[in-house]
């Protein structure tokens, strides 16, 4: 009777251990599509065989493992970081280029073409009124071009600001999601798949806004490291990043220019250089680099001021140079151009025709010797093919310094482009791979639990045998007494 009775007891442990496989079995296909969960596995554990010592053997249900992979998570938020900076470089700089139009449809360029088709227009006819009123109003138009660039570039650094902000916010609202994680799994008793599966999901959304390191503790929670270097999250405590302008110093060459952006630890140190891809990581790449090298920041003016002030500098030296009339006695031109003379990195934003120049008072005489009726029209005209390099703006004419600003752009873009399509498809090999790893298989997963099954079925059987002899005998014990 004991024998059967430690049969009994080791077949209702076996079912109990073959019950909690198929649970861990039904919640891996629960969970199959659920973001970062990772297949779970029961491990069952051999109860010794020795009737001896009355070890009637059978198993019993060891711990649940996880199928997560480390290094399999780490490749995709590696390639997660980079895909979320090239993402963030194709929307900045598609926006950037509708500014720079190189076919000369429109803005700046064909402003700049119909200047100097004025200029020589107004060298055939020098003393035409209706020519030096043309010149004044393609010169307009090219101000105006000049204004809107200006504005428009200085309008997209004004949102990339905002985009830092904002995307500082996310990055310390998913730290303080994960220190939250952190707390319950260093409070639970045993791991907790469902809370492993938000760490890791968590984290995955964190990787495309800044480039981290992520190590898990024997406590359960994860610390998180900027660059490996900054803390973000350690245990249940947070170390929020925060965005903050820098402004020149009234001491640097352009006190008065726009803004870069720094990121700060926490405790206020600098970490910008520590932020080198992701979203957050190509949003500044974009404050303390791109714009600067068009709007200028402390210490240079920008190219598309220095473009400005070079072009109106020349067209106003060669203008007041030259003669409206020989007199007696000669009366000298005017300059055309005005644009704010104390601020280098406002001369685009700035830029004008003078209101008060009227077309008479455009000179269009050479002083010489010898002195040229249309000498200064067709020494502006001139600017749109140099032969001096008082003409070119850093060994380049006028038209091909604007060239080449729009080419860059354009370079940067296709560049963005082909960075993100690589890491489209690098994200999803990574991703593929800890599938395989870690995934949810529902065809490995019916295996199991048609086997579970059978398993505990045969055992229901066993019992059902075990349950009747042990009535027989009973009976039978029951008869003789």
């Amino acid at each position: 009777m004991a024998n059967i009775l430690s049969s009994l007891i080791s077949a209702a442990g076996a079912l109990d251990a073959f019950t909690q496989a198929l649970d861990v079995t039904q919640n891996n296909v629960a969970n199959a599509q659920t973001p970062g969960y990772a297949n779970q596995t029961q491990l069952l554990t051999a109860i010794p065989f020795d009737p001896s010592n009355g070890s009637t053997g059978g198993v019993r249900a060891a711990e649940v493992v996880s199928s997560r992979d480390q290094y399999a998570e780490q490749a995709v938020r590696q390639q997660n970081v980079l895909l979320g900076q090239a993402q963030q470089n194709v929307t900045s700089f598609t926006s950037l280029q509708s500014l720079f139009d190189i076919s000369g449809n429109s803005g700046i360029p064909l402003a700049l073409n119909n200047l100097f088709t004025s200029f020589s227009a107004w060298g055939q006819t020098p003393t035409s009124t209706d020519a030096r009123q043309n010149v004044i109003d393609s010169a307009t138009d090219l101000a105006n071009a000049f204004q809107q660039t200006a504005t428009g570039m200085a309008q997209a650094a004004q949102n990339n600001s905002s985009q830092i902000d904002q995307t500082v916010v996310q990055i310390n609202q998913l730290a303080g999601q994960l220190a939250g994680y952190n707390s319950q799994a260093m409070s639970d008793a045993t791991p907790d798949a469902g809370l492993d599966a938000q760490i890791n999901s968590t984290l995955e959304q964190l990787s495309q806004y800044v480039n981290f390191t992520a190590s898990q503790q024997s406590n359960g929670s994860v610390t998180v490291l900027v660059n490996g270097q900054v803390p973000l999250v350690i245990g249940d405590k947070t170390y929020a990043l925060q965005g903050q302008a820098v402004t020149p110093g009234p001491a640097s060459p352009n006190p008065g220019a726009p803004p870069t952006m720094s990121i700060r630890s926490s405790d206020g140190t600098d970490i910008t250089s520590q932020v080198t891809s992701g979203q957050l990581g190509a949003l500044v790449n974009l404050a303390n680099n791109v714009f600067p090298q068009y709007l200028g920041d402390g210490n240079n003016a920008g190219d598309l001021n220095t473009m400005a002030k070079q072009f109106a500098d020349r067209v106003n030296q060669l203008l007041t140079q030259g003669n409206i009339s020989d007199g007696p006695p000669p009366v000298a031109g005017v300059p055309l151009f005005t644009y704010d003379t104390t601020n280098a990195t406002n001369v685009a934003q700035t830029l004008a025709v003078d209101p008060t120049v009227t077309a008479d008072q455009l000179a269009a005489i050479s002083t010489g010797p010898p002195e040229v009726s249309n000498g200064v029209p067709l020494a502006l005209s001139a600017l749109a093919d140099p032969r001096s390099s008082g003409d070119e703006i850093n060994g380049a004419s006028f038209t091909g310094f604007y060239g080449h600003m729009a080419a860059t752009i354009g370079t940067d873009l296709n560049d963005a482009n082909d960075s993100l399509q690589v890491q489209q498809s690098a994200l999803a090999q990574a991703q593929n791979l800890r599938q395989q790893v870690s995934g949810v298989s529902l065809d490995a997963e019916a295996a199991v639990l048609l086997q579970f099954q059978q398993a505990y079925e045969a055992n229901s059987k066993l019992i059902t045998i075990l349950d009747q002899l042990s009535e027989d005998t009973i009976n039978m014990l029951t008869a003789t007494s």
